[in-house]
């Protein structure tokens, strides 16, 4: 990487340069190739995926990404609490907070190491958070009046310990159910299969809606404290934009050169943290001087990071979470109907996820024996995520792969020390209470930076596809459009879908308010069937670049399965039929030479410049 780092140093000297010899004539071939280095130059990753950072740097990029996933994360047993009659009981919501996220690390940790192999987190999922609440205000889970009030609830009185652990044992028991079908629908491959007819016009409206969909969630976060979502905003635009190229003298050590500075980029590859640090210690300030309103109803109250303290003083220092801790899960057919709905929606998602962080991550598109994996793996997680009693299950997560997109680092060793991280926080009670003080609109201003780098990820897979083109117009306008405007209107009428069937409502329900679902669906249903030529689909580049991918080294580095596993058990001819294997060398369907252009079309780097338009 030394190589690279010297030559972003010279950036700015080498600009000032052409500036002084700008009057001399250069022909144009020599002009595109200078602008063709400069944009290179730029999107030029810090770490690819296979690069091991220093480790104090892994440490610093995973607790990152573990602050970029803690708003989404804590957010979800937050809102299940009060449906889980935990509304006046702060300790147990941290015991959940701190479940999720040991369940979050080993999930992470398995994908990782065995699923996609994409540095991508796995965390909660908002998907199942729907049927969830559906399934808990049935009349017969509806909270006891008493447990509303905080004078009359005792919280470690045997009564009360029943009524919230017999709800989410019901929860349990319906995503461990759920989580079944994710997990014979990717190791069986047939996620794999579905890929065939899949092309950028299904892929960029679903990747797209992943971040569009959540534009007045991060709203109205941000809209708690303007100021303070702003300053956030400001502080992470600058680092990742303004300053990423400016290097910073640090100092170092090696054998060869003993106590040394060595130039780290540390504006590209900490502009998260940087952002989130600073504004919650100017949260902290103002709220130790009482600037900001002590009055729930004023407008800057959610900006005080004291608003949490007494989960920090009950919470334990030692906690083990363990399956089953809240005693023998349940299962009936309403949650489990209602669960499947959300399992789907996160497969879908997770497809996107996948496609998104191999293209800001810098790695080939994953082929099918990834995705399968992943898919796969992802419903192992589900299923630990309900015997452990997270109350939801787990899915990759989409702010985190904005932020491969915001820092060029997109090592998986920097992933696979986040998740240790969330174990290590899922375990000390207190550390992660800590961080319950990070104010709403600092978690909103940051997603404002995170979703619009997905939704920007998603609409470029469009230059695959001839735009040009009335029909792709038409496909691409109707999906996004479509994916914003019915989840919009079944979440204003949720009583508009009455098939007589509780179950079916539920499913029909989550469906129709997912719009990565939504839009996806058209985007899949419309390519596939409206006449168009291949070209003008894009599906010509977009399926050499996915069918050839597992056969370079670069993709067989990055997807194979680890400790040997593949070099030991993946050679047999038999392996073929085992879907969520690698092939081995020789025996894809589309052999190819290694002459150089065929290697660039490979790996994908010549495609952008390529002229896709009929």
């Amino acid at each position: 990487m030394d190589p690279e780092k010297e030559s972003n140093v010279m950036d700015n000297h080498a600009f000032t340069i052409r500036e002084h010899l700008s009057e001399i004539p250069v022909d144009d071939s020599e002009r595109k190739k200078q602008v063709s280095d400069g944009e290179a130059e730029q999107n030029k990753l810090a770490y690819s995926v296979t690069d091991v950072p220093p480790w104090y740097l892994c440490i610093i990029l995973g607790t990152q990404h573990y602050l970029t996933a803690f708003g989404g994360i804590i957010a979800i047993p937050l809102i299940l609490s009060k449906e889980l009659c935990l509304e006046h009981d702060t300790l147990t919501q941290s015991h959940l907070i701190s479940t999720i996220f040991f369940v979050s690390g080993l999930c992470t940790l398995l994908q990782v190491t065995f699923g996609v192999r994409l540095p991508i987190l796995q965390g909660g999922t908002f998907t199942f958070l729907a049927p969830s609440l559906a399934l808990l205000s049935m009349p017969q889970w509806k909270c006891p009046a008493w447990t509303q009030n905080a004078n009359l609830v005792n919280t470690s009185s045997p009564e009360y310990i029943e009524v919230w652990q017999s709800r989410i044992r019901e929860l349990q028991g319906s995503v461990m159910v759920a989580s079944c079908f994710q997990i014979f629908v990717g190791f069986s491959g047939l996620i794999g299969l579905f890929m065939r007819f899949i092309g950028p016009l299904t892929i960029a409206p679903t990747i797209s809606l992943i971040g569009l969909s959540l534009f007045e969630s991060s709203g109205n976060d941000a809209g708690k404290h303007w100021g303070i979502s702003a300053l956030t905003v400001g502080i992470i635009v600058l680092f990742s934009q303004y300053l990423r190229h400016i290097p910073v003298p640090m100092p170092a050590y090696s054998k060869t050169k003993k106590f040394h500075s060595s130039k780290i980029y540390v504006f590209q590859i900490l502009p998260v943290l940087a952002g989130i640090t600073v504004s919650w210690l100017i949260c902290y300030i103002l709220t130790a001087y009482s600037v900001l309103p002590s009055d729930p109803k004023a407008y800057g109250y959610w900006a005080r990071t004291d608003l949490k303290g007494d989960v920090l003083g009950q919470s334990p220092w030692f906690r083990f979470p363990y399956p089953g801790q809240w005693g023998m899960p349940t299962v009936s057919p309403a949650g489990v109907f209602g669960i499947l709905a959300g399992v789907i929606s996160s497969m879908i998602e997770s497809v996107g996820d996948y496609h998104a962080c191999a293209r800001l991550s810098g790695a080939p598109p994953p082929p099918k024996h990834a995705i399968n994996r992943g898919v796969g793996i992802e419903g192992i997680g589900c299923l630990m995520a309900g015997a452990w009693g997270t109350g939801n299950g787990t899915t990759s997560y989409s702010e985190n792969v904005g932020v491969l997109g915001i820092t060029k680092v997109g090592s998986r060793m920097v992933i696979v020390t986040s998740g240790f991280l969330m174990i290590f926080m899922g375990m000390f009670g207190k550390i992660a209470a800590v961080f319950t003080t990070i104010p709403t609109p600092i978690i909103g201003g940051m997603f404002f930076v995170m979703f619009g780098v997905i939704t920007a990820a998603g609409i470029s897979n469009l230059q695959y596809t001839d735009m040009n083109s009335s029909r792709n117009i038409f496909v691409f306008g109707f999906s996004m459009f479509t994916g914003l405007a019915i989840p919009s209107w079944v979440f204003k009428h949720p009583g508009a879908i009455v098939t007589g069937v509780t179950e079916l409502d539920q499913v029909l329900r989550v469906l129709l308010t997912t719009s990565m679902f939504v839009g996806g669906f058209f985007g899949f249903v419309l390519d596939n069937t409206i006449p168009g030529s291949r070209k003008e689909r894009g599906i010509v580049i977009w399926k050499e670049a996915h069918q050839q991918s597992g056969e370079t080294l670069e993709s067989e580095e990055m997807y194979s399965l680890p400790f040997g596993i593949g070099s030991r058990i993946c050679t047999a001819s038999w392996v073929r039929y085992i879907p969520f294997c690698p092939k081995p060398a020789g025996t894809g369907s589309d052999n190819v030479g290694n002459n150089e252009d065929t290697i660039m079309e490979k790996t994908g780097q010549a495609l952008p410049n390529r002229d896709t338009r009929l």
